[in-house]
C-alpha cells in the first residue's frame, strides 16, 4: 500500500496513513533503539478504509537503527 496506495486485500484505494510518533515513556508507533524518546524510530501505518487490513512501514534510513539494536539485543 505504501508504494501503490492500493489495498493488496481488497482492491481499495482509500487509504489512511498514520504517521509513527514517538512519545513520553516510548509511547507511540515506534521502536525504541536507545534510552530515550529521541532514539525511537518511528513506524508509520497504511491503513485500508474498505477492508481494516494495515501495513507498517519505517523510513529505509532507520533500518541500520533497527539492525544494530537486533545484533546486541541477541548476543
Amino acid at each position: 500500500m505504501k508504494q501503490t496506495r492500493v489495498c493488496p486485500k481488497c482492491g481499495s484505494t482509500d487509504i489512511v496513513i498514520v504517521d509513527g510518533q514517538a512519545g513520553a515513556y516510548g509511547a507511540g508507533n515506534n521502536i525504541m533503539v536507545g534510552m530515550t524518546v529521541f532514539s525511537a524510530v518511528k513506524v508509520n501505518r497504511y491503513i485500508c478504509c474498505g477492508c481494516g487490513f494495515t501495513e507498517e512501514w519505517i523510513d529505509t534510513k532507520d533500518i541500520e537503527k533497527i539492525k544494530k539494536k537486533s545484533r546486541v539485543s541477541h548476543r
